[in-house]
């Protein structure tokens, strides 16, 4: 009998150590994700079963984001977690390489921006001999992490790759559901084809307007739909920016014919209200991280409704 115990309890704690790494057909599958984005692009894709978490809430930034207790132990109890990768969320970088979580992790940017990236950084690299230090801070300051700019989420043909990357893990974990989730996929894929053409022709008389973004997360979204954006007011959002580059921007935006300033928020601050100042220029609002959208199939081409919406805005009346 004590032989028997002992087996049975070895048995049990195999099992609980191996539960979260298992889907079984009749658990509801756990996806947690780290941006509000990223659940938009996950629910276009995955059955109504599967449940969805997002670790960065509402009004907040993964730039500046810190984990809670809760949000561990929902990395912990997930069947997939899903984040853009490294170079955006710094917070997660030594959590997402441990290796009780790596099977279960999938960075979501394309390999090949990531590669690309890292070619221009190295090029850079070569030509930072030729310049001193300050001329480096002041001329290259603006790139991201490893050279990435991570926002990749707001240009509608990489969401297109991160969908089909997305639709890949679910169908490893829940082949069950494999037709449903590439049904799914086709019809996000046609609608957002849709939408794109739609916003393209939304956005044709934009070229006369110019673009200050709070930070720089706006290009990826402007460079696809050829929209201007002239200068970004702070380059880590994070902190305030020096006076030289502030002085820059109040020059550019004093220039700008039709200057438009598309603030976040994220980053609720009055310091660049000085800026504005006998300047005639538009204030409006965009949100990158689409917070109120809710998660439903059609909600990344709401998303991508509301950036142009925003943008929309800063048109003369």
């Amino acid at each position: 009998m004590r032989h028997s115990k002992t087996l049975f309890a070895s048995a049990l704690t195999l099992g609980l150590a191996i539960q979260p790494m298992v889907a079984h057909a009749a658990d509801t599958l756990r996806v947690v994700t780290t941006i509000h984005p990223l659940s938009l692009l996950t629910r276009a894709v995955a059955p109504d079963n599967i449940e969805i978490t997002t670790l960065v809430p509402a009004g907040a930034s993964p730039h500046t984001y810190q984990l809670r207790p809760s949000d561990r132990r929902a990395l912990a109890n997930a069947d997939l977690i899903l984040w853009v990768g490294p170079q955006m969320e710094t917070f997660l970088e030594k959590l997402m390489s441990d290796p009780a979580l790596a099977p279960r992790v999938q960075a979501l940017t394309p390999p090949k921006i990531v590669e690309a990236a890292h070619e221009h950084l190295h090029e850079d690299d070569e030509k930072d001999d030729k310049h001193d230090e300050h001329e480096h801070d002041r001329e290259h300051g603006h790139h991201h992490h490893d050279g990435v700019d991570p926002h990749v989420w707001l240009d509608p043909t990489i969401a297109a790759t991160m969908a089909e990357t997305i639709r890949d893990r679910l169908t490893a974990i829940d082949p069950d559901d494999a037709e449903t989730i590439n049904q799914r996929l086709s019809a996000f894929e046609q609608a957002l084809k849709q939408k794109d053409a739609d916003l393209k022709s939304q956005l044709s008389d934009m070229d006369r307007v110019d673009l200050f973004t709070y930070h720089d997360a706006f290009r990826r979204f402007a460079e696809h739909y050829g929209l201007h954006v002239a200068e970004a007011l702070t380059i880590t959002p994070e902190q305030t920016p020096g006076a030289r580059h502030l002085s820059e921007v109040q020059e550019t935006l004093a220039a700008a014919d039709t200057p438009c300033l598309l603030t976040e928020p994220q980053f609720n601050r009055n310091w660049w209200h000085g800026l504005t100042q006998n300047v005639d220029v538009t204030i409006t609002t965009w949100d990158p991280l689409g917070s109120d959208v809710p998660v439903t199939q059609d909600g990344y081409l709401n998303f991508q409704q509301a950036l142009a919406d925003s943008v929309l805005s800063c048109l003369p009346e």
